[in-house]
């Protein structure tokens, strides 16, 4: 048996490895080695596959023969470039980058310039004539090794920085001559020595392996866990570690790096998009420490290179056939490219590259669609500012990433996580982000940042979040210590109100009105294919005229559940709701809900008229009756002042009602059963609506759901009365309506006996709110209390209410739907809670052959490209 291979080397035009490894050697190694079997200008290296990082963490260190591996692939190194790792006089530098198999911008650690030492930067100096950028690449590599590998605060090195360049009254780094940056170095040591009892290494071997160790536990650091959280991404994946020959942006003016899109990453357009920093690394782009210069600029700085530049951006594009994301390197007049992958994009750059690309040919209707996920379509949903509104606009910076977004500020991610956790909307100011920030960007309505540009990593991650992002505003000035950002002589705290456009790149003083967003010719046509491309129907739960006409436009099929519960809740209604609950005989309540029935006629009548020529799913009554009873003192006087009872007599009233577990007590057809006089109001006001309509010449399909049904007999008794009652109004009216009725299945008794209740039911829609709450024997009132525990043990994957539990309650949805069926073949079934809109509950319910999924308005585009995504797997998985 042969040894496992760990380490893949790639320089000179040759790989070990390619695309197709990056499960082996992470994303961005496998990039590295297709690029030089490309030929394209990779400066050589070699890769330390994800298996030596899973073995790392399963073992404590690292795998028999890694070291041996790592050695010989150094002198490999060293034979490619002419240089020694290690020695004196003309030093092999290297950098190390993590690279997990799926791409985690800013989240993993990098150090570069390893290999120097207090001798070997003055043979670099002497080497290159340039001591300036010998001490310069050695305060990096000291500054970074402190950082990354011995987990030294990076503000710390900062401070000394800025205190040096204060001392010289300077503005920039690159304003600091060779004596300072020597000073630097003396200084950043002695801090290592303060802070952690040790020496800088001297030694190159010693510098190498520490900082591969540091990328390995890197990939369990609290900020990684938390963006692989956030991105769904598995956490036993392990990262690579590329080690690469150093190329140097700091050599002087003729040198530089930058980062490069090949198509706009904020907007799609296909036109080349990136910036750069002449006499700089490339961490200085990223990290947004100076704010760089437009790609454009280039052209006219370096002709020659921006030529060679844009011919590997349609190589690359081309051969990867997707928007890629691109580092480079300037040296000494000569172009590298350190990295591709696929580029970090918003939701509505995604959907114009996609559609773009099927234009072009690189790619067909099934992969654009799969290219989009459907959470992205989020951020194509969220609100701009209203253009009528007159704003205050107190500053401009970078439009990083679209959108509106109103909130308090605060100045650090730990105020945005516990401000926005006590449900406050929140907008994040930094001087600039940094990873340990994702927590607080995620929990912030929007970002904004004093430094950086548009691929630093404010922009980068605020982009993949959705989050609107405005980077690089150098009109604020951000005091962290004081909690404050100034802008001339406007004093913005902690907890006063902003707004930001991240379209325009604008920052405006107090709230503003935003709108909702119109949709693009590019998001209408990618929809129309994902419609063409699903099996499964999408209906919307919708229970007023205007989110029936939202949902509609967005593409809904029908309503998959329209709540009448919510109709009662209205000023002028709640009061009548209230006085048939306390109607102490069959009269008394019948009078009010005579009063209640012309209401809700007309509610039905607006949402069938908006809704004609689909099916509109109507659920009966559903919850306790207490619900509609007041609360507080005040309102509790209110009530018994409206009804002419006294406080007392109410208050009595209310403690009678209340229920131990009102969620299994008296309420859906429990309610119908005891109180058949509320659904015949109601079934009267829907048919009459339906008549009426009928009568303008509208088609309309109600079909009508009786909730919480656990056994045949509830459903035979409601059924029967509820025919009776339609058909009174038909014979009134002289009008047939098309209707159907079904109920609910939300009881786990209900699953267990579909194919009893399947003799009464026209069709079954799962209410997987109720369900997952009665086989979990959770509360969802309560489950705050400890699930965000239960998901950070691993107690459970996700949140059952977000997205179905396929192990238990997907079991008995699949059960329900194999009984009911063995008794009517051609039932209806779908679901029709929240669950409707998640796109893992989405092809669930592909998969086990419901008929359709229903979810709120905002929901419906996510839910029919979910749909669309199961079509598109499940027929790739048969051919």
């Amino acid at each position: 048996m042969g040894t496992t291979k760990y380490v893949y080397f790639f320089g000179n035009g040759k790989a070990e490895g390619n695309a197709e490894m990056r499960d082996l050697l992470g994303g961005k190694g496998a990039n590295l080695a297709e690029m030089t079997n490309l030929g394209i200008p990779v400066p050589p290296g070699f890769t330390i596959s994800t298996e030596a990082c899973i073995h790392y963490y399963a073992n404590g260190g690292y795998p028999e023969g890694l070291d041996e591996e790592i050695d010989r692939n150094i002198t490999n190194l060293e034979t490619a470039v002419g240089k020694r790792f290690g020695d004196a006089k003309d030093p092999l530098l290297l950098s190390v980058r993590s690279g997990a198999a799926i791409s985690m911008p800013g989240m993993m650690d990098t150090v570069l310039n390893i290999g120097l030492s207090d001798e070997s930067v003055v043979g670099l100096a002497e080497r290159t004539g340039n001591e300036r950028f010998a001490y310069d690449s050695y305060r990096r590599l000291v500054q970074m090794f402190g950082n990354v590998v011995l987990g030294m605060e990076h503000k710390n090195f900062e401070r000394i920085l800025a205190e040096k360049k204060e001392s010289r009254n300077v503005t920039l780094d690159t304003e600091l001559d060779s004596g300072d940056l020597k000073d630097l170095v003396s200084k950043y040591k002695e801090l290592i020595r303060e802070e952690t009892g040790r020496e800088f290494p001297e030694g190159p071997r010693e510098q190498l392996k520490m900082t591969i160790d540091a990328v390995f536990r890197s990939w369990n650091t609290e900020r990684a866990i938390t963006y692989r959280n956030l991105n769904h991404i598995p956490h036993d994946l392990g990262t690579a570690v590329n080690v690469q020959t150093m190329v140097f942006g700091n050599m002087g003016t003729d040198s530089g790096t930058g980062v490069c899109f090949t198509r706009n990453p904020a907007t799609g357009e296909n036109r080349f998009y990136g910036e750069y920093l002449m006499n700089a690394q490339g961490e200085d782009v990223v990290a947004g420490l100076r704010t760089p210069v437009g790609i454009d600029q280039l052209r006219k700085d370096m002709p020659e290179i921006y030529r060679e530049l844009a011919a590997i951006r349609q190589k690359l594009e081309k051969h990867f056939r997707d928007m890629q994301d691109m580092e480079f390197t300037i040296e000494s007049g000569t172009l590298y490219i350190l990295q591709t992958r696929t580029g970090k994009r918003t939701a509505q750059a995604a959907v114009k590259i996609a559609v773009d690309m099927v234009g072009e040919g690189l790619i067909d209707k099934d992969i654009a669609l799969l290219r989009i996920e459907p959470d992205q379509l989020d951020q194509l949903l969220h609100p701009m500012v209203d253009p009528k509104a007159e704003v205050d606009v107190l500053a401009k910076g970078l439009a990083a990433s679209p959108g509106a977004a109103v909130g308090k500020v605060v100045f650090t991610s730990h105020k945005a996580l516990e401000w926005a956790e006590r449900g406050e909307k929140v907008i994040l100011v930094r001087l600039e982000t940094s990873p340990d920030d994702v927590g607080g960007m995620a929990a912030s309505q929007g970002i904004l940042t004093a430094r950086g540009g548009m691929t630093s990593h404010a922009a980068i991650v605020g982009r993949g979040m959705g989050k609107c992002c405005v980077v690089g505003c150098n009109d604020i000035a951000v005091d962290e210590e004081k909690n404050q950002f100034v802008v001339g002589d406007v004093v913005v705290g902690e907890g006063d109100y902003i707004t930001l456009d991240g379209t325009k790149g604008e920052v405006i003083l107090g709230k503003t009105d935003l709108v909702e967003p119109k949709m693009t010719d590019d998001f209408r046509t990618l929809m129309g294919w994902a419609v063409s491309a699903k099996r499964l129907g999408v209906r919307t739960n919708a229970d007023t005229p205007h989110d029936s006409g939202v949902a509609r436009n967005f593409g809904a099929e029908g309503i998959g559940l329209c709540r009448t519960e919510h109709m009662f809740f209205g000023a002028d209604r709640l009061p009548i709701v209230q006085q048939m609950i306390l109607a102490d005989d069959k009269e008394s309540r019948k009078n009010a809900l005579d009063k209640l029935m012309p209401m809700q006629k007309e509610d039905f009548k607006e949402i069938l008229k908006v809704m004609k020529d689909l099916p509109v799913t109507i659920r009966l009554l559903d919850p306790p009756l207490h619900e509609f009873l007041p609360k507080t003192a005040e309102d509790m006087e209110k009530a018994a002042s409206h009804i002419g009872i006294p406080v007392d007599e109410l208050k009595k009233i209310v403690q009678n009602l209340h229920e131990i577990n009102p969620m299994l007590g008296h309420r859906g057809c429990r309610l119908g059963i005891t109180y058949p006089e509320i659904y015949q109001m109601q079934v009267q006001a829907i048919f009459e609506a339906a008549c009426e309509l009928t009568e303008e010449g509208y088609r309309v399909i109600p079909e009508i759901m009786i909730p919480l049904i656990g056994h045949i007999n509830e459903l035979r008794f409601t059924k029967e009365r509820l025919i009776e009652a339609a058909q009174k109004v038909m014979e009134r009216y002289c009008t047939d309506i098309e209707y159907m009725v079904g109920t609910m299945i939300e009881v786990p008794r209900a699953v267990v006996t579909a194919d009893e209740i399947a003799e009464e039911a026209e069709f079954f829609s799962f209410g997987t709110n109720d369900l997952t709450q009665m086989t979990f024997g959770f509360s969802r009132d309560d489950i705050g209390k400890f699930l965000p525990f239960y998901l950070k043990e691993g107690i459970l994957e996700c949140d059952p209410f977000v997205t179905i539990d396929q192990n238990g309650v997907g079991k008995l949805i699949a059960m329900g739907v194999t009984k009911g069926r063995s008794t009517k073949p051609d039932l209806k079934i779908g679901i029709c809670g929240e669950h409707g809109g998640d796109p893992a509950s989405v092809e669930f319910c592909h998969r086990t052959g419901l008929g359709y999924v229903s979810c709120s308005p905002f929901r419906i585009p996510l839910a029919i490209l979910a749909a669309a995504h199961a079509a598109i797997k499940e027929k790739n998985a048969g051919s």
